[in-house]
């Protein structure tokens, strides 16, 4: 029998040393095909699984923005109210007066940040397209992604230290990637008064039976957790972590911009509760189908999705995730949402056709640009 070409696709990829293994999924309705090929490590000690666990990285962020939308729908917090009621440390921000200019020549923020500013990205404070500049530099020191969460500092602390960082923009100006999601988690639990692992276990995991989906992977899980890996200078993959390394127990920074681990089974359990508007298998409302709409709509005007274009490639942006908006390439379908995980992953959804799609590696990304597997699993599942 001969392979699927998604199947052909991943095991090419692991044949030439790319990936020691790697899950695809696409999904069309009630139809799933899902492939595991190599190992989970570069020993080659356990083969993949459909079951096999990952580090998600950046593909939290979707999970992250519907734990606040929650909130909202609630009316336990507001689109449009500020988040210094919940976040004080974030009271009376300062920004740099021109982007390029130095850390210490601020002004005053023109206003509060908001709870919308946050999931759209806009909230002042991310990473730009040139990394270069020093406020954008100043909040490297901060966001340290070099360390596991489990060296960051407490978000009490953490957020503190983000308060003595100036913004590049005024709230709501321009969207800049990453930091806003490790407010919506730090915002989401001091709202709901719950750590922020706990809340997404009760609110999201356990209704949607994500039940390999969390911030650590406990020892009776970790025959199935995959090793993690950088592509080093040489070709080579270097070992950036083990299945008993960073996350053996909750870090003491839960981020929701990037902390989880899952399995592509799990995701695609989250992307049906979006494609379902927010109903759960059991038919409990987990989110307003307002919510879910505007989670998975554009928000971005023209210009700010150029001036974003090292991360969006000129797609647009929703609460969490990446929205299509041109066709730019077959795999672009306007409303298309998802994103990517630096530590190899990609998850998206299509709410006009129902499709889903999930990658997950061990292997990360070398920039914010994704790498040409995704590429061709893009292409493969379009």
């Amino acid at each position: 029998m001969t392979d699927s070409p998604l199947r052909a696709t991943l095991r090419r990829r692991v044949e030439d040393g790319t990936v020691p293994g790697a899950v695809g999924l696409v999904a069309r309705g009630a139809d799933v095909e899902a492939v595991a090929v190599g190992d989970a490590d570069a020993e080659g000690s356990a083969p993949m699984t459909r079951e096999s666990i990952f580090r998600i990285a950046s593909i939290t962020k979707p999970v992250t923005a519907a734990a606040v939308l929650m909130l909202v729908d609630e009316g336990r917090i507001g689109l449009a109210d500020p988040v210094a009621e919940w976040l004080p440390e974030l009271a009376k921000p300062m920004v740099v007066r021109t982007p390029h200019g130095p850390v210490d020549d601020v002004v005053p923020a023109a206003r509060q940040v908001t709870v919308e500013d946050l999931l759209s990205f806009r909230a002042g404070w991310g990473l730009p397209s040139d990394f270069s500049l020093p406020a954008a530099r100043a909040l490297f020191e901060v966001q340290d992604h070099s360390r596991p969460f489990r060296d960051w500092p407490d978000p009490d602390t953490w957020l503190g230290l983000l308060a003595g960082v100036p913004m590049l923009h005024q709230p709501g100006e321009d969207w800049l990637y990453g930091t806003s999601s490790a407010l919506q988690g730090i915002l989401a639990a001091r709202v709901s008064g719950r750590a922020f692992p706990d809340l997404l276990a009760e609110r999201i995991f356990e209704p949607l039976g994500m039940r390999d989906t969390g911030f650590e992977v406990p020892a009776s899980k970790r025959d199935r957790f995959t090793s993690s890996y950088a592509p080093a200078q040489d070709g080579t993959l270097r070992l950036t972590d083990t299945p008993d390394g960073d996350y053996a127990g909750v870090p003491r920074f839960a981020s929701g911009g990037g902390g989880l681990v899952s399995t592509a089974g799990d995701w695609l359990a989250f992307a049906r509760l979006l494609l379902n508007a927010g109903t759960a298998p059991d038919g409990r409302r987990l989110l307003s189908a307002s919510s879910v709409s505007r989670m998975t709509t554009n928000h971005l005007t023209a210009s700010q999705r150029e001036r974003a274009a090292l991360f969006l490639e000129g797609q647009g942006w929703g609460y969490g995730g990446q929205v299509d908006v041109a066709p730019a390439d077959p795999w672009n379908v306007p409303g298309r949402y998802g994103w990517v995980g630096g530590t190899g992953t990609t998850a998206h959804l299509v709410p006009a056709t129902g499709t889903v799609t999930v990658l997950m590696t061990q292997v990360a990304m070398t920039g914010p640009v994704p790498n040409p597997l995704m590429r061709e699993f893009w292409r493969v599942t379009a």
